[in-house]
């Protein structure tokens, strides 16, 4: 049986060369792949940590802007994929970069909000990086990042259908390809986005299926106490003990 992270690698480099032959039309004017300009980062994270089979999968929704964007590491926030993960590579450039979204690797002085709460709460219930990844994963639903004409966050909820439905596709087809690798008993969406396409790709499998509140500090309920409320989710749905 071929390697775990292996089969992750040769999947997700064929989800980044597919999804970078869809054409976007505005609202879209730049689309950002880290699978193409970060896949160093990511594929040292698959090496380290999707290397054994998992009992829940966390499932975010596409590469945020100071997260993935500069890391290529799901809510890649720097300093938790830096000194927890302990990873750190060299970063390109996309393809076509907006000139207010510079592309700055792990020099990028600004932090995911979303990836500090996500990735802080896995650290102090676990500890080091090694145990949290035993059992858990954390992908991403799209790995595509976004951006209007002025430079704006464009979320995949927010294309208009004609382009989503080529797109979510794909993804979906990826979303499956993983569960099948990593055989988890739970997917759980961060937030409701992630948890609904979650439900669609994986229709008829086995896998059980939760969400937990997005961590985002655009959402009021996620800027009070987010890891005590997502802490009492998982284990409301049975996840965590």
């Amino acid at each position: 049986m071929r390697d775990f992270a292996e089969k992750m690698i040769e999947a997700t480099r064929e989800l980044g060369a597919t999804v970078d032959r869809i054409r976007f039309t505005p609202p879209v004017t730049h689309v950002y792949n880290p699978l193409d300009y970060a896949w160093r980062a990511h594929e040292s994270y698959l090496r380290k940590f999707a290397n054994s089979r998992k009992r829940v999968v966390f499932l975010g929704m596409n590469p945020g802007p100071f997260g993935m964007v500069p890391t290529g590491v799901p809510f890649g926030e720097i300093s938790a994929v830096r000194a927890w993960m302990r990873i750190e590579a060299a970063i390109g450039k996309p393809r076509r970069e907006h000139p207010k979204r510079p592309v700055e690797g792990f020099a990028c002085p600004r932090s995911e909000v979303s990836g500090r709460r996500l990735w802080g709460l896995f650290a102090e219930r676990f500890g080091p990086a090694e145990i949290f990844f035993r059992d858990h994963f954390v992908a991403n639903y799209c790995p595509l990042a976004f951006f209007n004409s002025d430079g704006r966050n464009l979320t995949p909820d927010k294309l208009p259908a004609s382009q989503a439905a080529p797109l979510f596709a794909i993804c979906d087809l990826h979303l499956r390809r993983v569960m099948a690798i990593l055989q988890p008993e739970w997917l759980v969406g961060v937030g409701d986005f992630a948890e609904k396409r979650a439900r669609q790709a994986l229709a008829g499998t086995p896998v059980k299926i939760g969400k937990i509140l997005h961590p985002s500090p655009a959402s009021p309920a996620a800027n009070r106490d987010w890891a005590k409320r997502a802490t009492e989710q998982l284990k409301s749905l049975g996840t965590w003990t």
